[in-house]
């Protein structure tokens, strides 16, 4: 059992608190009264970031004392939303949200998972007819091995993993996001994953 915050309660903070919650973690998740997002962070050992992409730098820098010393996975993706709703465009080109949050939080072990998917499968991975990937970006190797544990109590197999190597490397998968809005008006909100056929 870890003890996890989930920073977000969305269909994205949502799903994932009440896996993690049925695979035997302890959750918390923060909702928008003042000061439950660093009570929520100060008390876990792994504080889950799914709040919206695009506010999410500015909220956690705000918690930078809660989040020293601890694994912060960062799932969630900045961009600029067409008139759809859907991402049109990447608010940190060149770089990635991931990056953003790291460099602002030196102390706090950043990993970035799991945002190269629509949301229901980051939860049931085997729903899919095919094998997704999940990718981990991070300086941490340690944090890393956390995480993928994690995500194996989330019924992700271990092969299914991808160690993609430093934080930098979430610039690519943070990138994907541009192929959901094509590949949803192409056929529909059904739960897809980017992965790499071997």
């Amino acid at each position: 059992m870890t003890t996890i915050a989930v920073l977000g309660n969305g269909r994205v903070g949502g799903n994932l608190s009440a896996a993690l919650t049925r695979a035997g973690h302890q959750v918390t998740v923060a909702n928008r009264t003042p000061g439950a997002a660093a009570e929520a962070a100060r008390t876990a050992r792994i504080v889950i970031n799914a709040t919206p992409g695009a506010g999410s730098l500015e909220r956690l820098v705000a918690l930078r004392g809660e989040l020293r010393d601890k694994i912060l996975v960062d799932v969630s993706n900045a961009t600029v939303d067409g008139p759809d709703g859907l991402p049109a465009d990447l608010i940190y080109p060149g770089s990635s949200l991931a990056e953003q949050l790291q460099e602002a939080l030196p102390e706090t072990r950043v990993v970035k998972t799991l945002n190269t998917m629509l949301f229901p499968v980051m939860t049931a991975p085997t729903t899919l007819t095919q094998a997704p990937d999940a990718f981990l970006s991070g300086e941490d190797p340690q944090a890393k091995q956390t995480v993928r544990e994690l995500l194996v109590t989330l019924g992700w197999r271990k092969e299914w993993i991808t160690d993609l190597g430093g934080i930098r490397t979430a610039r690519a998968t943070e990138a994907a996001i541009l192929f959901v809005p094509h590949v949803m008006r192409s056929s529909g909100f059904a739960p897809f994953a980017i992965s790499i056929a071997r």
